[in-house]
């Protein structure tokens, strides 16, 4: 006797989260494949939809292995399952066309070229050999071509590229890992490349394998090339060599501000920076970061303008095609091995990405271009990190490779969009559980940085279908991010207490739901206060509802308010004006003031001419730095702090000793053992040690004290002075050893890039309470 047919079920899955564009669906389709199983999958707005029919064990098998085996890229949020009745539906598993319907799903951020891409890239048999575009399911541009969701070829900037019949014959099999790639393409139907000179630069325009090889020689001759990447163009030249370093720093009016370095790979990292394991993960992995590492000592041939002052080097490898190309393939004639590669803007100016307009932006910059017909759909400068001693990772600035990635909120909010601040400008959009960065805008200091933060506000809206029903802004009455909120929201934002933001942003980050307050150290730079201060030196008792300043740095005039900052050496004189310290000749930050500029400014402190009090933590950083005769002028934001914490690294383990803040964070005791240690001849980089020790020990004191008054144990780090690793690093040991909780940024940035999404949760709170 014959056993009975087993019964087919069928089941209906939603699958969530990051899974158009990756991949997902011929995953699916050679699953139910191998597993014999009919039914079909498909696109929707609100993630991917499957029906699956077969044995019991068959489709128990499939779901279970979904989300566990789903391709490299995705990243699945939630698998909802529903039984349905069996359709009898015997036939070959199919997938169906996208489903327009109203939903949200998860567009994935731009990745690197993949191993098999660049094995191809590299073929001389494969047809996509040194094709400038090649890319697959599991690499390439994601969010910088998008225009619309469900992503799919219409809504990108590919859809001017008509598909060849090998592209279409890849793009329409389920078995190939082209399988609706987006953005693939070939030599005979892809974009184009050109090398469009500058004129008067004798170079010729060039096309194609033509235009590549140009650019290469013209790197290797000193030139500077605009290199058009995913989110915009750069600004390359050969790092190595001292005058075209030089020449890019004085045309782009860069000052000393570091520049990144692209590595053509490992080896020539290992050649110019210490890199650990960690380190060496987080520069090789999908989103290829820019990553701070130290640089070797004995590292020879790099340029010193490339990163003076500083002891870390920027250094990224490359992720496009077009930059394997132009570090060359075998067989290729030499060019450099180690490439500037800096934001493809003027000083203040976000980064470029329409060819006409770059053709214009950057003249006098570059020396020729090396651009595509690809658009750009929106800029994305490279995102920046650093890697601690224990392997975790600290975004300093979030964007290519993460954006819009979401974050997972703590609480839902409604539908809302915060702004952030005026300094290291990014958008945050939010509703329910999720929260989506928008990628860096810069500085909010022209017309032409507000309209591009404009346009990615629309951008990131059109991706992710939210609606912003409120609109949160920082309290700075004078901040452009505040005025371009009140346009997007058409009536007054939500005011949130900049410091509070940044609090906010960490608990948020550490999924914190609110419930209970934390110890908030917020050290940044500038911050409106409540009062109409300059805050930056604040320890609060703060959660999404509320503050309470519970103590701060002692103040001290700030003489020219934020324009000043550029002259550490005044800072000095200010603070030690405020603490009843004497200019004496002999000490460094007197000596870089001339004697009518002392004078001018005696007058200024006397007769509170021009100055605004100020509790910041990184405006007495800058004045250490010039107290300690590190650093007297600044020629761009952070760099006498950068600089001190730079001299405090090299006799950090030499010199264990420390100074010692009074009462509530009073510097005064801190500046007359600067001012002793400097007349008996200590050296700078020991002060500079000595000063980060007690600013941390200050930080657990205080901390201690709020834990007695109010039996808080947890402590949220933020602002820009903890992209400090001295300072954070310090700070965390001797919380973690005194039992407190220690909540760290890690993708969100500590510093104003970070504070949108505290302006986000707050305002959501604020607005649910009344």
């Amino acid at each position: 006797m014959t056993a009975p047919a087993t019964r087919a079920v069928r089941r209906r899955v939603l699958v969530r989260g990051t899974v158009q564009g990756v991949g997902f669906r011929p995953f699916v389709h050679r699953l139910a494949t191998d597993l014999a199983l009919a039914g079909f999958v498909s696109n929707t707005a609100g993630g991917v939809l499957i029906e699956v029919e077969g044995p019991p064990e068959g489709v128990a098998g499939f779901c279970d292995r979904l989300a566990a085996q789903a391709p490299p890229l995705a990243a699945v949020t939630g698998v909802g399952f529903e039984d349905l009745p069996a359709t009898g539906d015997g036939g070959a598993f199919a997938i169906r066309s996208t489903d327009r319907s109203p939903g949200r799903t998860h567009l994935p951020p731009d990745t690197a070229t993949c191993a098999d891409c660049l094995r191809e890239l590299a073929d001389p048999a494969d047809r996509r050999y040194r094709h400038p575009f090649v890319t697959c399911t599991h690499c390439g541009p994601r969010f910088t071509l998008a225009t619309g969701m469900p992503y799919d070829r219409a809504v990108t900037t590919m859809s001017g590229f008509r598909m060849c019949a090998d592209c279409a014959r890849e793009y329409g099999d389920p078995r190939d890992r082209r399988f609706h790639a987006q953005p693939v393409a070939c030599p005979g139907c892809g974009p184009r490349l050109r090398l469009v000179p500058a004129s008067g630069s004798g170079v010729r325009p060039a096309r194609d394998g033509g235009a590549l090889a140009a650019a290469r020689e013209l790197l290797a001759a000193g030139r500077i090339v605009a290199v058009k990447g995913l989110g915009g163009y750069h600004l390359a030249c050969d790092a190595t060599d001292a005058r075209a370093v030089r020449t890019l720093r004085t045309r782009k009016a860069r000052g000393g501000k570091p520049f990144a370095v692209m590595a053509a790979d490992l080896d020539a990292v290992r050649r110019i920076a210490v890199l650990t394991a960690a380190e060496e993960t987080a520069l090789t992995g999908p989103r290829r970061p820019i990553v701070l590492l130290r640089r070797r000592a004995e590292a020879t041939g790099l340029a010193p303008g490339v990163c003076p002052g500083s002891p870390h080097l920027g250094v990224m490898l490359p992720y496009t095609p077009v930059h394997s190309l132009l570090f060359g393939l075998p067989g290729d004639p030499p060019g450099p091995r180690l490439l500037v590669m800096t934001s493809g803007n003027r000083s203040g100016e976000p980064i470029v990405t329409d060819d006409e307009e770059a053709l214009t932006r950057l003249a006098g910059l570059a020396d020729a271009w090396l651009a595509h017909d690809r658009p750009i759909a929106s800029p994305c400068d490279d995102s920046l990190l650093r890697v601690r001693p224990d392997g975790t990772e600290q975004v300093l600035r979030r964007s290519r490779g993460y954006v819009p990635r979401p974050l997972l909120l703590p609480v839902p909010v409604r539908p809302a969009l915060a702004v952030g601040g005026d300094l290291k400008n990014a958008l945050c959009l939010g509703e329910g559980e999720h929260a989506w960065f928008g990628p860096h805008i810069g500085d909010m200091g022209d017309l032409a940085t507000l309209e591009a933060a404009r346009r990615a506000e629309a951008h990131l809206r059109c991706l992710t279908g939210v609606s912003p029903r409120l609109v949160a802004a920082d309290r700075h009455p004078g901040y452009h991010s505040a005025r371009l909120a009140a346009r997007l929201a058409g009536q007054a934002p939500v005011r949130v207490q900049h410091h509070h933001a940044h609090i906010a942003s960490a608990m948020a980050e550490h999924g914190l739901d609110g419930t209970s307050p934390v110890i908030g150290v917020a050290f940044d730079g500038t911050g409106y206060g409540d009062d109409g201060t300059v805050w930056g030196g604040e320890i609060l008792l703060a959660g999404y509802t509320g503050f309470r300043r519970y103590a701060r740095l002692s103040p001290a005039p700030l003489p020219g308010g934020d324009a000043g900052v550029a002259n550490p050496c005044r800072l000095a004189l200010a603070r030690l004006w405020a603490a009843g310290l004497p200019w004496d000749p002999g000490l460094p930050c007197v000596t870089a003031c001339a004697p009518g500029e002392r004078a001018l400014l005696e007058r200024q402190l006397t007769g509170g001419l021009a100055c605004v009090a100020t509790s910041s933590m990184g405006r007495l950083f800058d004045a250490v730095s010039s107290l300690v005769g590190v650093c007297h002028r600044a020629g761009y934001e952070a760099q006498a702090a950068l600089e001190l914490e730079a001299a405090a690294a090299t006799a950090w383990d030499a010199d264990t000793s420390a100074y010692a803040f009074t009462g509530d964070l009073d510097p005064a005791p801190v500046l007359r053992a600067l001012v002793a240690d400097l007349r008996r001849g200590t050296p700078a980089p020991v002060l500079a040690a000595r000063f980060h020790r007690a600013v941390a020990r200050a930080v657990a004191s205080v901390c201690r004290r709020a834990r007695e008054d109010t039996g808080l144990a947890t402590v949220a780090l933020s602002g820009g002075v903890f992209a400090n690793a001295l300072l954070e690093e310090e700070c965390a040991r001797l919380l973690t050893g005194d039992g407190f909780a220690v909540l760290r940024h890690g993708e969100v940035p500590p510093n104003d890039g970070g504070l949108a999404l505290g302006q986000l949760v707050v305002a959501a709170h604020l607005r649910q309470e009344e």
